[in-house]
């Protein structure tokens, strides 16, 4: 059984960030179990849409700063990156880490940040759904690989932590691809454990000191938790992160697909925690009502669960009033459901494999998941 460390952390003040970044360290052990001197550490972490850190949608730069400058300071080679979604090249990532706050951290810190796009195809041993995904190349050519996820729900995994923030190893508009390849959450969500049993982070760290709740990752509200959580064992961290939200691990796609494979024992029960009592955190987030209604697989006619998919899954509608036609979600539409009308993009239903990616990349909240009102009957 690993550890998961919690240390509370009630603003994003530098001063305060640093204490909390330091004291971790001090549970876990000390730098030189997180990375010794000599060594390059890619840091992983959340820059899934353009967003500033005040709007919780990605993870914060001052705790991002803290923890490179602690590992710059021990004598490390620190790369900070990401691959957001949608077009993946330099000139993106320049306004992602700009706007998101990322390049004052690393000028702070004195760590780089990572311009390099090159990805290739990568084995995965231990898959599940593939045995081969291709991921991006700069963390492999790293020591080792520390991710820095933020706590969030999300509309389609319902909870978005230390396992989900590796499909930002998928480079880019692939991203699409395996979505669209993938489009059933239990498919998906072992996917999602496919990358990060390939991966294999050596540290593991989850900002929860301002989370997201609602409908994340990046339409949903700001929730004040005051917690860093940290662990070398992924899988038990977001154990804890989604206790805090109120959610049991049945309740979590990445979860119940690692339970069924045999990654993690059970619930909170299971996870030795060091810090601070998590039961006094937990919250019941505004979780999105997206539940599946593949209970029809398998115990009607296929042409009758095609009817009642169709209708009674939830679907993204479009606000006329909020929409500026940027076009990003046609651009990063999987099945290429979405084209751009007069006044908002027009969305063929029968296309739409529900991925919720058009929600997820929009930059102004301006598209919203309608849930049919039976499901919201059967399902109070």
């Amino acid at each position: 059984m690993s550890r998961v460390y919690s240390v509370k952390c009630s603003d994003y003040e530098r001063e305060n960030v640093y204490r909390a970044v330091d004291e971790m360290i001090k549970l876990y052990g000390g730098i030189d179990k997180i990375a010794k001197r000599g060594e390059t550490v890619f840091l992983k972490i959340n820059l899934v849409i353009k967003k500033h850190p005040d709007e919780a949608a990605t993870t914060h730069p001052m705790v991002i700063e803290a923890v490179s400058k602690r590992l710059v300071e021990n004598g490390c080679r620190v790369i900070i990156g990401d691959s957001p979604g949608g077009p993946y090249n330099e000139k993106v990532l320049r306004g992602f880490y700009r706007v998101c706050g990322i390049e004052e951290a690393a000028k702070n810190s004195g760590a780089e940040l990572n311009y390099d796009c090159s990805y290739s195809d990568y084995k995965t041993p231990d898959g599940c759904i593939s045995r081969v995904l291709t991921m991006i190349d700069p963390p492999f050519k790293c020591d080792r690989i520390i991710t820095i996820s933020k706590l969030k729900t999300h509309s389609m995994a319902v909870y978005t932590g230390a396992v989900k923030v590796l499909f930002g190893m998928i480079p880019g508009v692939l991203k699409v691809e395996y979505h669209f390849k993938m489009p059933e959450i239990y498919d998906f969500s072992n996917l999602l454990v496919d990358i990060c049993e390939t991966v294999k982070p050596s540290f593991s760290i989850i900002d929860g000191i301002v989370a997201m709740e609602g409908d994340g990752p990046t339409a949903g509200v700001p929730k004040n938790v005051g917690l860093l959580l940290a662990s070398e064992n992924p899988y038990e961290l977001d154990v804890c992160g989604a206790h805090i939200m109120g959610l049991k691990v049945e309740d979590v796609p990445t979860l119940k697909r690692s339970l069924e494979r045999g990654i993690i024992k059970g619930g909170i029960e299971t996870v030795d925690i060091v810090g601070e009592d998590l039961d006094k955190y937990v919250s019941n987030f505004k979780v999105p009502k997206i539940r599946s209604v593949n209970f029809f697989r398998g115990r009607v006619p296929k042409r009758v669960e095609d009817f009642l998919t169709f209708y009674l899954s939830p679907r993204p509608e479009f606000s006329k009033d909020i929409c500026i036609k940027c076009g990003v979600c046609v651009e990063s539409c999987p099945p290429k459901a979405l084209k751009m009308g007069d006044k908002v993009p027009s969305i063929d239903y029968k296309k739409c494999i529900r991925c919720f990616c058009c929600h997820e990349l929009c930059p102004k909240k301006a598209i919203s998941i309608k849930r049919p009102w039976i499901l919201n009957r059967v399902f109070k």
